[in-house]
């Protein structure tokens, strides 16, 4: 798993070794065997995202007008700004055009919300653009390239949306299962605490994979024509920089900081493990020319991304004092008032906490059972059978998600209470801040 997780955060390097490991693959091996690793190659990819992704958010009110710009922007402007770029710089292979379109088609990826964080930016906007960029992208993907690129490449719009609902669709239903269960048998603080990253660095193998593959198939006609990988990267390059800019400007012009930071990785983030699925698996023996476009599109997004991230600060202005929400762990760690001193114990033991939030049956919080109060209990020979609701517990303490964290350090000094519920503008539980949180934040 370790070694999963350097290749995640070295993408901007691992994607390069894979394309030149599939390219000598493919000139001394007939590579066509590995077509059959494509299927299982792509549902890795894919499935892990998809474990991840909060579908509800969707629901969820709040910023409508960034996000009513950041879909603008995804599928009025981006997808035809590929597509000149296509006829322009790929007049003669319009597969690679077509990669381009695919490129720009599909917004935002779990990196969205990553780098968003990074940034400072608006969080739980970011969550909701990756969730709107992957639905709508995987719905109009089809009719877009049929309608821009349909005159000149076979589309077999049928195939298109059996492809889709194959790598993205099934994937999704399945990773919401496994999402549902997996918080139903571990609970959702362990789901976002150890669990949740379990996952994508699965999906970055089912992208050097992939990669590996397409290179290795295309091998052969890059060694007729090196140059082509040359002529791929000014068209990727242009195309995200005026993506940067135009996000730049309208997000100074419209929104504040945090808002302005999720437009631009909302739309500049593109899905290029779904665009790379669609590629490989819906166009056959030319899915190779479109996915090494795509391939290439990894090296400058990531590389971009992280710039801009230095960049931020002279970009939007300095952010402003740190707020619950960028410290927020997801969910809570909590029994209920009929459970026993003993399963205290055993799950404070087993997560290593200090706290537990005690819920009544609505799901409430309506106390902490501290650490301390477990001790005291097991001092005065406490039965291990008693219940919680017959013991002593800390009141709670609840703050909002935009509560400036210098406001939650007050508040935590003056009740001696270390670990803070957040919940939304509903009132809605979102996680908890605890004091080593704050210490751990001071000294990044």
């Amino acid at each position: 798993m370790k070694y999963l997780v350097v290749l995640t955060k070295r993408l901007i390097v691992v994607i390069p070794f894979a394309m030149i490991l599939g390219f000598f693959f493919g000139m001394n091996v007939d590579a066509k065997f590995l077509k059959v690793t494509i299927l299982p190659l792509t549902f890795l990819m894919v499935y892990p995202m998809m474990v991840n992704l909060q579908v509800k958010k969707i629901f969820e009110g709040g910023d409508t007008k960034v996000q009513v710009l950041t879909q603008v922007i995804n599928f009025a402007v981006v997808p035809f700004v590929a597509y000149g770029f296509g006829l322009l710089f790929f007049p003669d292979n319009h597969y690679m055009a077509l990669g381009l379109l695919l490129v720009g088609l599909l917004p935002t990826s779990g990196m969205t919300i990553s780098w968003t964080g990074m940034a400072k930016g608006n969080i739980p906007a970011a969550v909701k653009m990756t969730v709107f960029g992957l639905l709508l992208g995987s719905l109009l993907a089809p009719f877009y390239i049929k309608f821009l690129m349909g005159t000149t490449v076979d589309i077999q719009l049928g195939k298109v949306f059996i492809q889709i609902g194959t790598i993205v669709l099934i994937p999704l239903v399945i990773g919401n299962i496994t999402q549902r269960a997996l918080i139903k048998a571990y609970g959702m603080a362990h789901y976002q605490e150890k669990l949740k990253k379990l996952f994508p660095p699965f999906s970055t193998l089912g992208v050097i994979g992939i990669v590996f593959v397409a290179m290795a198939l295309k091998a052969k006609g890059i060694m007729n024509k090196p140059e082509i990988l040359f002529s791929i990267l000014l068209p990727l390059i242009l195309f995200y920089v005026l993506n940067v800019v135009t996000s730049i400007i309208l997000g100074k012009l419209f929104f504040r900081r945090g808002n302005a930071i999720a437009l631009l990785y909302g739309t500049v983030m593109r899905n290029l493990s779904i665009a790379l699925a669609i590629a490989i698996t819906a166009f056959g023996k030319e899915g190779a020319d479109i996915a090494i476009v795509i391939a290439m599109g990894y090296i400058i997004q990531v590389q971009l991304a992280a710039w801009v991230v230095k960049l931020t600060d002279k970009i939007y202005g300095p952010a402003s004092e740190d707020e619950a929400v960028q410290l927020l762990h997801k969910g809570l760690f909590s029994l209920h008032q009929t459970d026993s001193l003993k399963q205290a114990i055993m799950l404070l033991s087993e997560e290593h906490i200090h706290s537990l939030a005690i819920l009544d049956e609505k799901e409430f919080p309506v106390g902490i059972l501290t650490y301390d109060k477990v001790i005291d209990q097991i001092a005065n020979d406490v039965d291990l059978s008693t219940k919680i609701s017959e013991m002593d517990l800390d009141k709670p303490v609840f703050a909002g998600l935009h509560q400036p964290v210098s406001k939650i350090i007050k508040t935590m000094r003056r009740q001696h209470e270390y670990k803070v519920i957040i919940t939304d503008d509903k009132g809605k539980i979102e996680g908890v801040v605890t004091a080593e949180d704050i210490l751990k934040s001071s000294y990044k």
